[in-house]
């Protein structure tokens, strides 16, 4: 045990949060002790992100910021884990001197170890296999998301090959983690108070395949669902070729499972989708998004797309256009391509200027304003399921999702009720008006609960 405090920064994706959850949970069975607060920080573990640009620039900054705080003798010591520690560790060695330790991506197990070490004067990196299977027993986490909703991180790494896309190479091949782990973890999670699971992976469609033979993510869904405490459990990250029919009868049919669904399309160019290695063509998303609204007429699908992927023509960025205009995704996030070194894209021709990524990007947000403000309006009038998430005094409001909206990515419900209730409430609500992503409702007579 130790009386030194530890604080996390977490940057990056919901999957990054969970490793650093993990972290946080073998710390405290150690007896350590945390804060949020960087002025009375011992010790600071930055768990950082490499995916794009903006995302490097931002852990490298926070190891920047950290380092100079150990210069002046506030802090003792600096721990980096994470995609960039394992992708950049002989630079982060060289140019940042007072990281006392970097922890690859399949070896943040030992950040106790590594503690335990650094406090006793010796000094240990570790990076371990990329390759190696995902454990069959997990440390207790520690949620950091507010206790009633947390991400199930069911698989590690990915075998797409995207030619944009460098996690193969900081995280591995795909390797799903054990069913009978995911759901002591999903139980552990549910006791203590979390209501909603949200399932992630690089890509949550293939699970199983690798331990199973075969896709066992409609039959891990089927036993979470017999959790009694969950009350949603929510899919992100699902390829679309890998959808299969009896996941769209899975999510169907258990109540539990919201009709939700993240779809990354990336494009919708025939061209460009060859060129960045998606296993999709336009024609084959098109029939995809028709099944899934046919068989589950209330879904709501979100989608991310690239703008300005090398060679992107006009006609090709025209014809995304015209398919997101088309298609009207219910939630959209776009992204300009960002040059990852060592990854087949980036060395390909006809890079695309930054102005011209970043109209297109702008031209197809604007477009997709439209879609969700209209959409938004359309939702008026219907009685939905929504979680508490929090509570505006000065308004008068309560702040809440409904099954259409993942956190921290969609919109809200804002309910003007007196009633102070507790976060992770499910209530029963009238769409009363719209404020453009925002949906304005009441409380029904009866809650939910």
């Amino acid at each position: 045990m130790s009386d030194m405090k530890i604080l996390f920064v977490s940057l990056g994706c919901d999957k990054n949060l969970v490793d650093s959850e993990v972290m946080l949970g073998m710390l405290a069975e150690q007896g350590y002790s945390f804060t949020e607060d960087e002025e009375q920080a011992d010790i600071v573990v930055v768990n950082t992100c490499c995916f794009i640009n903006d995302a490097k620039e931002e852990s490298i900054q926070s190891i920047l910021e950290m380092a100079e705080r150990k210069k002046t003798g506030k802090l003792k010591l600096l721990i980096v884990t994470g995609c960039l520690a394992q992708r950049y560790r002989e630079e982060i060695q060289e140019e940042i001197p007072e990281v006392d330790a970097i922890l690859g991506t399949t070896a943040i197990d030992k950040i106790a170890d590594v503690i335990k070490e650094l406090t006793g004067g010796t000094h240990h990196n570790y990076f371990e296999d990329i390759n190696a299977p995902c454990s069959p027993k997990q440390a207790k986490r520690v949620v950091t998301t507010g206790g009633y909703y947390a991400y199930l991180k069911i698989a590690e790494g990915c075998d797409k090959h995207c030619t944009y896309c460098i996690i193969p190479k900081v995280r591995g091949n795909y390797r799903s983690v054990p069913m009978e782990r995911l759901l002591k973890e999903a139980s552990e999670l549910a006791e203590s108070g979390v209501k909603e699971l949200i399932l992630v992976a690089q890509e949550t469609t293939l699970y199983g395949v690798d331990l199973y033979g075969k896709k066992s993510l409609p039959e891990l869904l089927h036993r979470l669902c017999e959790i009694p405490e969950l009350e949603w459990i929510r899919i992100l990250y699902c390829y679309p070729e890998e959808i299969t029919d009896e996941l769209i009868q899975t999510i169907k049919s258990e109540d539990k499972v919201c009709n939700y669904l993240d779809i990354p399309i990336q494009h919708g160019s025939d061209a460009v989708l060859r060129r960045m290695g998606r296993k999709t063509s336009q024609q084959e998303l098109k029939e995809m998004i028709a099944k899934l609204r046919s068989e589950i007429p209330d879904i709501c699908l979100r989608t991310t797309l690239i703008t300005g992927f090398p060679g992107e023509t006009e006609e090709d960025y025209e014809e995304l256009y015209r398919f997101v205009n088309e298609m009207e995704f219910d939630r959209l996030g776009v992204f300009t391509y960002s040059q990852e070194e060592d990854t087949p894209a980036a060395a390909m021709e006809d890079q695309i200027p930054e102005e011209v990524k970043e109209q297109r990007r702008g031209e197809l947000m604007e477009l997709q304003q439209a879609i969700a403000f209209e959409k938004a309006e359309s939702a008026v009038g219907r009685t939905m399921t929504a979680m508490i998430e929090g509570r505006i005094v000065e308004d008068g409001v309560c702040i809440a999702r409904t099954y259409m909206d993942a956190p921290n990515v969609d919109g809200y419900v804002f309910i003007d009720t007196d009633r102070d209730l507790m976060s992770g409430t499910f209530v029963k609500v009238k769409i009363t008006g719209s404020n453009e992503y925002d949906l304005i409702g009441e409380m029904c007579d009866e809650s939910a609960e």
